[in-house]
């Protein structure tokens, strides 16, 4: 998308991952219809240095999204896990399209683990989802609409102060 010309601020969301991927080259499978896998892509006008700080930003958004839409008080796992009860609920993956002084786009991927009922046996100490944890299934289409609201306020916030100094209150009191 960011390639093909998608506008700033286009959120791609899909149903299932076939070739997931995160941080240090790791890759997975995801199950259609239990979790939300969503990448948002944005243009923004700050140098090249300043992108992977929108990790944060997400972050910050999806820990609060998650807690106005379930009352769980998520923490995040710097820098870019979300976690619940010490296990992994959300990753996170920050990547761009760069210039040496320009940014052509970042994408931000998110994987959030909601409605997942089991995880493979290498995992399962380190991961869960909402649903194992609250006991309910959450709406995804809700969560998905709470992180993108939380996440433009967050980005406001971002692009006003010029860096994180007026999210990191809130980024510090729930970092675990």
């Amino acid at each position: 998308a960011g390639e093909n010309g998608a506008p700033h601020g286009t959120l791609v969301v899909a149903d299932r991952q076939s070739a997931g991927k995160g941080r240090r080259g790791r890759s997975w499978e995801s199950p259609r219809g239990q979790c939300i896998y969503m990448t948002l892509l944005l243009r923004p006008k700050f140098e090249p240095m300043k992108a992977p700080m929108l990790t944060l930003v997400m972050a910050l958004s999806v820990a609060e999204a998650v807690k106005e839409q379930t009352g769980f008080e998520a923490g995040i796992k710097w820098p870019n896990d979300i976690v619940l009860n010490k296990k992994k609920i959300c990753g996170i993956l920050t990547e761009m399209s760069t210039e040496i002084d320009y940014i052509n786009y970042v994408i931000t991927g998110v994987g959030i683990n909601t409605n997942q009922e089991e995880f493979p046996e290498e995992i399962r100490g380190r991961a869960t989802s909402l649903l194992l944890e609250g006991g309910r299934p959450v709406r995804r289409s809700r969560l998905i609409a709470a992180v993108m609201e939380r996440y433009e306020k967050n980005y406001m916030t971002f692009m006003e102060a010029g860096d994180l100094s007026l999210l990191l209150p809130e980024y510090n009191r729930i970092l675990v």
